[in-house]
């Protein structure tokens, strides 16, 4: 959910940017100005790669950890156990980030026409969501049982 509120925020941002550019057209009695594809980042290699560029050194180690923090947090684990989590479990998520979302973004920046971009993006965020989820509590699950484990075979050793 938090990465399809980013990307909403994210279209919302273009679409201010769009509608500003509408009005500086309509408000151009002379009619010479014309809408600015630059502005808004054209689907060339280079646009694309900037785009990606940006999103995995800025956004990606922020999301990646607000995640992991986040939901720390709120099984209360309490700051200590948050951070903890985050240690544990960032380096690797972070390095499958850098394995889906470049060539996805590439796709999505450079090939896709602007009204299948935000579908493709949803699709591709639900699976990593899952990927998330499943990794986040993958661990703590191999962990639970392991110690279950340990337990059982100390009561035997008893």
């Amino acid at each position: 959910m938090f990465y399809v509120n980013v990307l909403t925020t994210g279209g919302l941002l273009a679409a201010g940017d769009v509608i500003t550019q509408q009005v500086e057209m309509a408000m151009d009695e002379d009619r010479t100005q014309k809408f600015n594809p630059k502005r808004t980042g054209a689907p060339s290699t280079t646009t694309a790669l900037k785009k990606i560029l940006a999103d995995q050194i800025i956004a990606g180690p922020f999301f990646c950890s607000a995640f992991f923090f986040g939901m720390g947090l709120l099984e209360g684990r309490g700051r200590s156990g948050a951070v903890a989590e985050v240690k544990d479990k960032f380096l690797t998520v972070y390095l499958i980030d850098w394995c889906l979302w470049p060539p996805a973004q590439f796709i999505n920046f450079r090939f896709l026409p602007v009204e299948y971009r935000v579908i493709y993006v949803a699709c591709i965020t639900l699976c990593w969501n899952v990927f998330l989820s499943y990794f986040k509590h993958m661990v703590s699950i191999f962990r639970t049982q392991s110690l279950k484990c340990v337990d059982t075979l100390l009561v035997m050793t008893v």
